[in-house]
């Protein structure tokens, strides 16, 4: 039986398909976003697979290919992993392309064959880009948008690393939708994925984002990738940050920190430094939290101001933490402590762009706010670690000894923590105190 045609009613900006058209889409709300689709389902032959033995399969962290960023292999989970295609998305003009064009040139430094494949820039472009940024030696370069062409150099090259920048840039002839449109992206992305299985390769995809930040183009093209990167950062300023959503090889909590240079990006070894750099000394309302990010213990400064509400109700903004959090230690503070916070204003920040979602934060959030509300100053040379429970008693937290570590390396003197774990905690340099409650650690600290 020949190849057959199929219409069907496509939102082309979550994917839904109807048997009918719409002015408005019933999953995502989307005006105008149902558009007809006519795919041509070509027929395919079964391909036979032969069971084995798990047992006898390598190892794969033996296989994984270093991208030569120690930031990007820590966020990977130790190297790319031969077979997997990885999804990287961030906002225009991040970094992503400069980011992957330095890992090509460092894989092509190694010895291995690369392929970068451009349906955004032209060959002669992305020469000079690379030559502004010192590589470039070693990396084959194609400019092409047709996935059918795509795919047969990665066939005929059989390159050991491959990046297509981007994946909204590819179309298949046989969908008559438009470059970036579901069909086109899902179609699209599942060709490279069945290349990069067969012919074990690396792929990297770059993908655009929308306005609200979540990668463009339908949900299923997250489900379809091994790995989910986003680029995170500020255009203006020169730190970026690089975390893992999505990771079968690996955790998705490690984060990797790099600086923006005229000469590309650089891996920051040790972001607590870089992120600690502009804090105020002596400030009513700033803390220092030894946070970790999967195995990397990181400090960071939390940020806080009360104020006296001006309208009836009081605002509760935050960045960098759970809202809901906040308002529960708010709570704890007004309950447990007796700090009148209901008519006040409140206001937590952590600085550098970085999200704190690990329990060890709530320490420093509630010290944060307690000392801006009391308008007085938590010695800048502590460091503090623990979770805040309801009753205001703090729990235990994971990792105490590379907290304090990391803490002494960068030359603090003292770092709180709760008391069950502080008792058989010691490290040179470091005075570690510890408290079983709010009340203690607000004594401790005299904010009183």
């Amino acid at each position: 039986m020949g190849n057959r045609a199929r219409a069907r009613i496509v939102c082309q900006s979550c994917g839904y398909e109807s048997s009918a058209w719409m002015g408005r889409c019933p999953h995502c709300q989307g005006w105008g976003t149902m558009v007809e689709e006519a795919a041509v389902l070509p027929a395919r032959a079964a391909a036979r697979a032969e069971p084995g033995k798990l047992s006898e399969l390598g190892d794969e962290a033996d296989a994984r290919i270093s991208t030569g960023s120690t930031e990007l292999d820590r966020v990977l989970g130790g190297g790319a992993v031969p077979g997997s295609v990885v999804l990287i998305g961030g906002d225009p003009g991040i970094g992503k392309s400069t980011l992957l064009l330095q890992a090509a040139g460092a894989v092509a430094a190694m010895g291995r064959k690369v392929l970068y494949i451009s349906g955004e820039e032209s060959a002669r472009q992305i020469a000079r880009r690379a030559a502004r940024i010192g590589t470039g030696e070693g990396i084959l370069v194609m400019a092409e948008t047709s996935v059918e062409v795509v795919e047969g150099a990665l066939q005929e090259q059989r390159p050991d690393l491959a990046i297509i920048d981007s994946v909204q840039t590819m179309f298949d002839h046989r969908l008559v939708s438009a470059p970036g449109s579901v069909g086109q992206v899902r179609e699209c992305a599942a060709r490279v994925l069945q290349v990069a299985k067969s012919q074990d390769l690396v792929v990297f995809l770059v993908g655009h984002v929308t306005k609200s930040g979540d990668l463009a183009g339908p949900r299923v093209l997250e489900h379809i990738v091994d790995t989910v990167l986003y680029f995170e950062g500020e255009r203006h300023h020169v730190y970026r940050l690089l975390r893992a959503v999505k990771n079968r090889f690996g955790s998705t909590s490690e984060l990797g920190v790099f600086e923006m240079t005229g000469q590309g990006l650089i891996d920051v070894l040790n972001p607590s430094q870089v992120l600690l750099a502009e804090r105020p000394g002596g400030a009513p309302g700033s803390v220092v939290v030894a946070a970790m990010e999967g195995t990397r213990p990181l400090l960071v400064e939390v940020q806080a101001l009360v104020a006296p509400a001006t309208f009836g109700t009081p605002r509760r903004t935050v960045s960098g933490v759970d809202q809901n959090r906040v308002a529960l230690l708010l709570a704890v503070l007004e309950r447990k402590v007796g700090m009148n916070l209901g008519s006040s204003d409140a206001y937590v920040k952590v600085s550098g762009g970085v999200r704190l979602d690990e329990p060890a934060a709530d320490l420093g959030i509630i010290l944060a706010l307690a000392s801006s509300y009391r308008d007085a100053c938590v010695d800048p040379q502590v460091v503090v670690a623990g979770e805040v429970g309801l009753t205001g008693e703090i729990r235990l937290v994971s990792g105490l000894e590379q907290r304090a570590r990391e803490a002494a390396k960068l030359g603090f003197g003292r770092i709180l923590l709760p008391a069950s774990g502080a008792r058989k905690l010691s490290v040179a340099g470091m005075e570690v105190r510890g408290v079983d409650n709010v009340d203690q650690a607000l004594a401790e600290l005299g904010v009183t």
